[in-house]
């Protein structure tokens, strides 16, 4: 087997074991949020400061503490990585976590992939250009997915709470926002400082509203704090690094394509391991949104990229 061959395989087993973590970790946070009720908002703040710190001491430990410090050279930098901060990936994180909270994560998960057909859109319009039938096609997909989702098919009545699709909807809308805007910022400085640094700037943004030490401790044990730490390492720092290596073997559409088993993962995780009621409807709705996915994937950038300029599509991160 040649060394390009085993290279490939490394690479798909990396995105798909990256997606397959980050759908998990939303199933645990299910349980945390449902059964053990830890209040969203803390558990996204102590994610995002745990993961954040790790992420830039894990980075400095490495050598590369001046790119770290760097990433704060210019007044344009700042302002970029605190918008990214505070609107991107607290954003993402808070109305993901609470469409997990109002509903469940596999509904949270499907509804937040609708996030590439509303970057296609972006494009489409900033390009002052009609969509191809490829990204019409997705948007067809998306819509009719979304439909048998929230209704089960019936179309009568939801399946799922507003409060549940509307914190959906914002979470597809913040990770558009959160894949496009911090495209120049990767493309000078990387993806490890940029993302750690985000995560710590939003931690620290939402603990004015959701402290961390403003923990529930009366409902808390062995268990709540083990399955916080899952959440924080292999929901967090384990599938970052992994779906980012992975792009050194992969085209960023192939893993486009490999990362549709987060959201399978943690439908099948929902329904199996929590009881979360799935019907027909509803995992015909689920196939068709990863469908657009897979149509968005195909046709897509060609060209290999360097890791630095990768950034997680979805859900977990």
């Amino acid at each position: 087997m040649s060394l390009r061959k085993n290279n490939r395989i490394k690479g798909f087993a990396m995105v798909l074991g990256a997606a397959m973590l980050w759908g998990f970790t939303g199933t645990v946070a299910q349980h945390l949020l449902h059964d053990r009720q830890v209040d969203p908002g803390w558990l996204v703040t102590v994610r995002l400061l745990v993961s954040g710190i790790l992420l830039l001491l894990f980075i400095s430990l490495r050598g590369e503490g001046a790119q770290v410090r760097a990433v704060w050279k210019t007044p344009r930098d700042r302002r970029e990585l605190l918008l990214l901060g505070v609107v991107g990936m607290m954003g993402v994180q808070y109305t993901f976590f609470a469409a997990i909270d109002t509903g469940n994560a596999a509904t949270a998960t499907l509804l937040q992939y609708l996030g590439p057909v509303l970057l296609t859109g972006w494009v489409a319009l900033s390009m002052r250009r009609m969509p191809e039938s490829r990204e019409w096609a997705a948007v067809g997909f998306a819509l009719t997915g979304t439909f048998f989702l929230v209704t089960g098919g019936s179309g009568s009545s939801l399946s799922i709470s507003p409060a549940a699709l509307i914190w959906g909807l914002l979470s597809a809308v913040t990770l558009a926002f959160y894949t496009v805007y911090p495209a120049r910022l990767l493309k000078r400085w990387g993806s490890a400082p940029v993302v750690g640094w985000a995560m710590l700037i939003g931690g620290v943004a939402l603990a004015f509203f959701c402290p961390p030490w403003a923990a529930p401790w009366s409902v808390w044990s062995v268990e709540t704090i083990l399955l916080i730490l899952l959440v924080v390492v292999f929901g967090t720092l384990v599938p970052f690094f992994l779906y980012l290596d992975s792009l050194r073997f992969l085209l960023p559409s192939e893993t486009g394509l490999l990362s549709c088993a987060e959201p399978l993962t943690a439908a099948v995780l929902a329904v199996w391991w929590l009881g979360v009621p799935f019907g027909p409807g509803e995992w015909l709705g689920a196939l068709l949104i990863m469908g657009t996915v897979i149509l968005l994937s195909i046709g897509g950038q060609r060209e290999r990229v360097p890791a630095k300029s990768g950034s997680k599509p979805a859900g977990g991160f």
